[in-house]
């Protein structure tokens, strides 16, 4: 058996006609830009995260800076992210002008810390964005007090956890913006990339969206220097379809991690993810953590077992923050992790049989190890 890190195609073929034929009504209009199924969806998906309003953009990158840059942060301005992420989180933050701040997670959650987020607020600190990683939903009660008591802008990065609930909130609509990717492999993804920004600060929406479009709010006059970030009408059209299944394919995600949980209890090694009280999480990866990672990743690989590495290098170790002059240890939790986790295979379509074969390798490998060591 081989077993894919991800399988698209099981998840939308079953809807290909459906989405094909909202596809070529847009075609057959040559709608292709500003068309009306662009703002269908923005409603649509407002009103399923129960929010006010919702600006489709190009993707996840500008859905966070155009955000940054709507809310009058940039240059001379910091805004404090976590080091254990997709890099896209931290460049959105330079792409806005402002600097980026980096603050170490909680070693169960792998999400950041609040605790050490306050301790890096400083004079010049505008914005903080929490990460629902993985899809689990970060500590926002903790980081709303936090904007509370320093008056910072909480943006939530929520390219992971579509559907992820806090204390039966939908993250995205809990601070004072949520920022979404429709990455092909995401909870909610198109045919390339797309995203979107939400918030009931109606002002700030109508900055990201003239942003997002040269800056204007109509043909000919631009208030801003903006950009070209907006969601095409043929991936709107895509997404109108796709979200009417996306709890259906949460739902199935969490039922595949309920399993992983439940097969890898006897693997005492292994660091299974966990959840917080009150928390609901979507699963858009199934990340364990273990101390000889790149043995397990080969030794799956070699039985035909794809995995992924989210992410094998902490930001503040990337070439491009060199800058900041950050060495090894600065954030101890996020460099444990990076070394050690490794995501499995996770998606909505995934088959017993194959979760049970991945479980059953790792079994295997752990029993192999203890007999040669």
């Amino acid at each position: 058996m081989n077993v894919p890190f991800v399988d698209l195609s099981r998840q939308f073929k079953p809807i290909l006609d459906d989405i094909f034929k909202s596809m070529m009504n847009v075609i057959e209009r040559c709608a292709f830009i500003k068309g009306s199924e662009v703002g269908l969806f923005e409603k649509k998906m407002a009103e399923w995260l129960g929010i006010k309003e919702v600006c489709g953009v190009s993707n996840g990158t500008h859905a966070l800076a155009l955000t940054l840059k709507a809310l009058g942060i940039g240059r001379g301005d910091e805004v404090i992210v976590p080091p254990n992420t997709a890099f896209p989180t931290a460049e959105a933050v330079n792409l806005s002008g402002a600097e980026v701040v980096f603050a170490d997670i909680s070693r169960d959650y792998y999400n950041l810390d609040p605790k050490d987020t306050e301790r890096r607020i400083t004079g010049k600190t505008k914005a903080i964005i929490p990460v629902h990683l993985y899809g689990i939903p970060a500590d926002m009660d903790s980081f709303l007090n936090i904007s509370k008591k320093y008056n910072v802008f909480i943006i939530e990065d929520v390219a992971q956890a579509m559907g992820a609930k806090y204390k039966g909130r939908m993250v995205g609509s809990i601070a004072h913006a949520g920022c979404f990717s429709f990455f092909p492999s995401k909870n909610l993804g198109t045919f390339g990339d797309g995203g979107a920004v939400a918030s009931n600060n109606i002002e700030l929406i109508k900055n990201v969206r003239m942003l997002a479009d040269h800056g204007r709010n109509n043909k000919f006059t631009h208030f801003f220097i903006g950009t070209n970030s907006r969601l095409d009408t043929l991936k709107a059209a895509q997404l109108l379809i796709c979200l009417d299944y996306l709890n259906e394919w949460n739902k199935r995600r969490q039922e595949a991690a309920l399993l992983y949980n439940e097969l890898l209890k006897p693997c005492e090694e292994i660091v299974t993810p966990k959840v917080p009280e009150e928390c609901e999480a979507v699963w858009h990866l199934y990340v364990i953590r273990y101390s000889d990672r790149e043995g397990l990743k080969e030794y799956l690989n070699k039985n035909g077992i794809k995995t992924g590495l989210h992410y094998p290098l902490p930001l503040h170790l990337q070439p491009a923050y060199e800058y900041l002059g950050l060495k090894k240890g600065s954030f101890p939790n996020a460099e444990v992790a990076c070394s050690e986790v490794l995501s499995l295979p996770m998606f909505p379509f995934i088959t017993t049989d194959e979760i049970e074969f991945v479980v059953k390798h790792i079994i295997k490998y752990l029993e192999n190890k203890k007999r040669y060591y």
